[in-house]
């Protein structure tokens, strides 16, 4: 590879660190929800009602079908990296919004005090691989800083993925 064009490992990487994050998820998710939601409505009493019934009713199905649309969405991030040698808007505000995701899991974990799903890969593979991938499209000259707007821009638009991802996934969930 030239110095201008960062390896296909920092773009395709992208979705191959976005998969292994999201095993642990799929593998904790509902079930750590269900088994924690007293001590969490407990701890947080400010919190709508809506939130909580909204996340009572998520199930094994309707989450996998989460990870399944937000895959679609970071696999595309990946491939619009690859083609443009890192360039793409889509995929550093993809990889930006994946590494700071991973800083909300960190931060969930401080807050129940314990281990939540994402909190582990968050430190091992979420943020070092956004931060390898970054300093990869800094050192090919196309890393776009992200800047206060940049940051605040990426937690939307992860925050507004997941939504979407689990909104779709609920519309396609059948209900017993």
């Amino acid at each position: 590879m030239t110095a201008s064009h960062p390896n296909s490992l920092a773009t395709y990487g992208l979705f191959l660190a976005w998969a292994v994050h999201d095993a642990e998820e799929l593998a904790l998710g509902p079930r750590w929800l269900r088994e924690n939601l007293p001590m969490l409505r407990e701890r947080f009493p400010g919190v709508p009602e809506v939130v909580w019934k909204a996340a009572e009713s998520v199930d094994e199905r309707e989450f996998a079908l989460a990870v399944g649309v937000m895959a679609t969405v970071v696999g595309a991030a990946a491939v619009a990296g690859a083609r443009t040698g890192g360039r793409s808007s889509f995929y550093q505000g993809a990889l930006n919004g994946f590494g700071l995701h991973g800083l909300v899991h960190l931060a969930q974990a401080v807050v129940v005090r314990g281990v939540t799903p994402g909190s582990v890969t968050s430190p091992l593979v979420v943020i070092p691989f956004t931060l390898w991938a970054r300093g990869r499209l800094r050192r090919a000259g196309v890393l776009r800083p992200a800047g206060l707007r940049g940051t605040v821009t990426g937690l939307g638009v992860a925050a507004a993925a997941t939504v979407v991802a689990h909104a779709v996934a609920r519309r396609l969930t059948p209900r017993f």
